[in-house]
């Protein structure tokens, strides 16, 4: 039986393609089981055209769906690979591999497989697959006045494409307008390709298009996104429901928050007015989640999953880093002082916040994104209702690693303490002046979800980067010591 995503006159897909976009695979950073040899089943794909009148060349353009079943940590991903007759030019890094003849290069960074997922989202394109449907949407934010089209849906041979790096967990694509493109120039876009695929609404996806609907600034304006369906033994149903893309406005110029922060500590520049309005930033896209979608009140059985969470924690952590033993008894009066506290209501949160989730923007001020919380957690967990001190413990946290950063690099210890607590207290300050809830009224509560944060950090430094692990074993000394009315 040929394989209905080769393309005419070929032959199909053989298994050997499997084996080499496993190796490939392996090297990636968005691959979660570092050091596994990947071993794939393919649950699906389909197929995108590519523009023949923009790409001379012969090519075929198709996205698997594998599930790798390598020991450690399981997960569905998206392999978009565009196979060329011809090299791709300047594609050399992009290549993962020859086979039959044929060039294969992963998709992001291949412009014929950028320009056709573009148009898939701005022309709302269906796409039935290989047991997978795909339907591209664009955002109900994006209008459409009588006779024009948003600079989003103009002809995509006028943008230039290239990935953004860096990113651990996902691929994204940059759309500027390319050289030839038409006065005035289209918008620049940003569509992030999720690798590790799940059932279920995507967080970044539902959370920033809700925030932007209800005319938050706090967010880019999305332009579209990409759901898919596909066979899923795991449950009842049989089918699987999820996203695989989302694009927004790129915000040219924009910077994000921990450049920002270690660029002013560096140089011992006071950051009180840039936390103050992050604190502030944080605060409404709180209020405006906690508006637009549900919330309850912290309920008896939120609170003790939330402190038995927090007592599993550290039980792990002092397994893996033992000098916390010391201070086990001082974190257990923090949790149990939480545990006796007023819990805020809970909802949705960003649920990862931190210093490079937030932008800051030209004439715009802070911006918050990539509200997908953990990718490898599965979509049910990520969506929970949660409280948002998780989110201020989170931010807490980064100033915190700005400071131990700069001091591992040879900045002065004293100074950068002095730096990070001045932009804390300003975060909170602004926090609380916005959201009408004074933080220090709820000092137990936060100390505790800020050392639940650096617990979890030290079972990761231990891990990765011995030499960084005394910037969450202090922050925990020193949250411990604390008084919680201070």
């Amino acid at each position: 039986m040929t394989n209905p995503q080769a393309p005419a006159g070929s032959t199909e897909w053989p298994p050997a393609a499997t084996k080499m976009i496993g190796a490939w695979m392996s090297r990636q950073r968005w691959y979660a089981n570092r050091g596994a040899v990947p071993l794939l089943e393919e649950i699906g794909s389909w197929s995108l055209a590519a523009d023949q009148e923009a790409d001379r060349t012969s090519v075929d353009i198709v996205t698997h769906l594998y599930l790798d079943h390598s020991p450690g940590k399981p997960a569905l991903y998206q392999v978009p690979i565009t196979r060329r007759s011809l090299p791709l030019p300047g594609g050399a890094g992009a290549l993962i591999g020859e086979l039959d003849g044929l060039y294969c290069y992963d998709g992001p960074h291949d412009p014929a497989y950028t320009a056709a997922l573009l148009a898939l989202v701005t022309r709302q394109r269906e796409v039935t697959g290989n047991n997978m449907w795909v339907l591209g949407s664009r955002a109900a934010t994006v209008t459409v006045p009588p006779n024009t089209e948003p600079p989003a849906l103009v002809p995509q041979t006028t943008y230039a494409s290239r990935v953004l790096t860096g990113e651990q967990s996902n691929t994204s694509i940059i759309y500027e307008p390319s050289d030839s493109a038409p006065a005035p120039a289209p918008a620049p876009a940003i569509l992030k390709l999720f690798r590790a695929i799940h059932d279920g609404d995507n967080p970044d996806v539902e959370l920033q298009s809700a925030l932007a609907a209800a005319g938050s600034t706090a967010v880019p304006h999305p332009v579209g996104s990409v759901l898919a369906e596909w066979d899923d033994r795991g449950l009842a149903s049989g089918r699987a429901r999820g996203h695989l893309a989302f694009a927004q406005d790129f915000l040219a110029g924009a910077e994000d928050g921990w450049r920002v922060a270690i660029a002013a500590a560096e140089l011992g520049v006071d950051f009180s007015a840039q936390a103050r309005a992050l604190g502030v930033a944080t605060a409404g896209a709180h209020a405006t989640l906690a508006a637009t979608l549900p919330t309850r009140p912290a309920a008896p059985g939120d609170i003790e999953a939330g402190v038995r969470g927090m007592l599993g924690r550290l039980a792990a952590a002092i397994a893996e880093v033992p000098l916390l033993t010391g201070h086990a008894a001082a974190i257990e009066a923090k949790i149990a002082a939480a545990a006796s506290a007023t819990w805020p209501e809970q909802q949705r949160i960003h649920g990862d916040l931190h210093l490079g989730q937030a932008l800051a923007v030209p004439q715009r001020g802070w911006m918050l994104v990539d509200f997908e919380g953990e990718p490898l957690r599965p979509m049910r967990e990520r969506s929970r209702l949660d409280s948002p001190l998780r989110d201020l413990a989170g931010m807490l946290r980064s100033f915190d690693y700005v400071a131990g950063s700069i001091t591992i690099a040879g900045h002065d210890p004293a100074a950068a303490r002095q730096w990070a607590a001045r932009a804390r207290a300003a975060f909170e300050r602004g926090y609380s002046d916005a959201s009408g809830r004074d933080l220090r009224q709820s000092r137990a509560l936060v100390d505790a979800f800020e050392i639940d944060k650096a617990l979890y950090e030290t079972v990761y430094e231990a891990r990765n980067r011995p030499s960084w692990l005394r910037i969450p074993v202090e922050a925990i000394e020193r949250l411990a010591a604390r008084d919680p009315v201070a």
